[in-house]
């Protein structure tokens, strides 16, 4: 799905692919939600698009139920890709942010962060201050770890707003973050939301037995290499160790690479010993390769399981929590809440685990191109995989095609055809039914 500038409005950057419906003839999860009961007709063949930039200028080129590899964006959202931006001398803290949070979208390590500017975990940082990421770090003073606070009779709570941060919380209450994680069994990735109830002191509980010695780790015997492996498109490292029957960890060893190492088609990998190899057929994938009747390229779907994959292994919000982000993001925003909502219901049902063929990814269900638009009209890298993000986005891009869209109903129809297509061609018979959902949705929310 493609949304080119309209003819009487100027904006700023271009507008691209918009959200779940990657190109013109695609129904995704949206329509499925919409219709249980009644399944729509099967969707008739259309031009699709080549590239995002041959639908700008509306160069449809075939009609087929294949979708060419090079019409559907196959990368990860920005912040996940291992090529990191270049680093700044300082930096400028807003709303939000966190010093890991910060120190991984530079490819930096926190403690190096942290040290660097004579901070600790705990301490505060606010919106308007300015951290140092480059230099040499100051040499700190040997100091005996402070001893960790004797638990209260009773646990105190603690209620999230907008902006809060562990950190924050464990300094505000005067006690060390590792006691916030213990006592939530949180961690530092962890995701924490406005409205949570975090314990900010911890209760009474039996004394523990104390934990035996642990035993010495064995000495790993070298990984003997027995062959090799040309990289296919699509091809994943954690696909390519199941296939061969070996474990992830064993691969990326031999070969002197980590998970975040970039591979690429017609590289060769060095196989560790092996018992047997596994059929490609036997792996199971997270997300199928085709939906009503569309197949996606195989680099698309492999980038849409390795979304998939890191949103199965991160703690995310709950469905009714993802209502509460979605409203306020919509209501900060300047966005209808009802209509942000019932977007986020037809999408994905509220579900920020959800992850298309097409991959279009989390509650609002943004392919990553559409999430470098969204980046750019709110001035700041979005990651699709984070809620408030996800959020953010979703609802970035309905108040810009309300804003360039001649009524609503156009707009709506903008975030699931595309917004050229749609002024071009008019609606479809399944965007039409969009619509309808949407607006139907948003009454339900008042």
């Amino acid at each position: 799905m493609t949304t080119p500038r309209s003819p009487k409005r100027t904006m700023s950057m271009p507008v691209i692919a918009a959200t779940t419906a990657a190109l013109p003839a695609v129904v995704l999860s949206s329509l499925a939600l919409a219709q249980p009961a009644t399944a729509a007709p099967a969707p008739q063949p259309r031009k699709i698009p080549a590239t995002l930039a041959a639908a700008m200028k509306a160069q449809a080129t075939k009609v087929g139920t294949v979708i060419p590899a090079q019409a559907v964006p196959a990368t990860l959202p920005a912040a996940l890709r291992p090529m990191a931006p270049s680093v700044p001398d300082t930096y400028k803290i807003v709303r939000g942010d966190t010093i890991s949070a910060i120190a991984r979208r530079f490819n930096l390590d926190t403690s190096a962060v942290l040290q660097l500017n004579k901070l600790t975990a705990t301490t505060l940082i606010y919106p308007g201050q300015t951290i140092k990421l480059t230099g040499t770090a100051p040499a700190a003073p040997d100091q005996a770890p402070a001893p960790a606070p004797s638990a209260p009779s009773n646990a105190t709570t603690y209620t999230v707003v907008p902006g809060d941060t562990l950190g924050a919380i464990a300094a505000r209450h005067g006690v060390p973050l590792s006691s916030i994680f213990s006592w939530n069994n949180l961690s530092g990735s962890s995701i924490i939301y406005p409205g949570q109830k975090i314990k900010v002191s911890g209760g009474s509980a039996p004394s523990a037995p104390p934990a035996p010695a642990p035993a010495p780790a064995p000495v790993a015997a070298p990984v003997a290499s027995t062959g090799s492996y040309t990289i296919k498109a699509g091809d994943t490292l954690s696909s390519i160790a199941s296939r061969h029957n070996v474990s992830l960890s064993a691969l990326m060893s031999v070969n002197t690479v980590s998970a975040t190492t970039v591979i690429y088609p017609g590289q060769k990998l060095t196989i560790p010993g092996s018992t047997s190899l596994q059929p490609a057929g036997d792996i199971k994938p997270l997300v199928p390769s085709s939906f009503l009747g569309f197949t996606y390229p195989p680099a698309v779907v492999s980038s849409a399981n390795e979304n998939k994959a890191l949103l199965n292994a991160s703690p995310v919000p709950s469905r009714d929590e993802m209502k509460t982000i979605v409203a306020d993001t919509a209501r900060r925003m300047g966005v209808s809440p009802s209509l942000a909502l019932a977007f986020a219901e037809q999408e994905s049902g509220f579900d920020q685990r959800a992850v298309s063929p097409a991959n279009a990814i989390g509650t609002m269900q943004v392919i990553p191109s559409s999430g470098q638009w969204a980046s750019d009209l709110v001035g700041r890298k979005l990651n699709l995989l984070d809620p408030y993000d996800n959020a953010t986005a979703g609802v970035a891009i309905i108040r810009a095609l309300i804003a360039t869209s001649k009524d609503l109903d156009n707009a709506i129809a903008g975030y699931y055809q595309g917004q050229y297509s749609v002024s071009k061609y008019g609606m479809y018979d399944d965007t039409k039914r969009y619509v309808e959902s949407i607006k139907a949705r948003q009454r339900t929310f008042g």
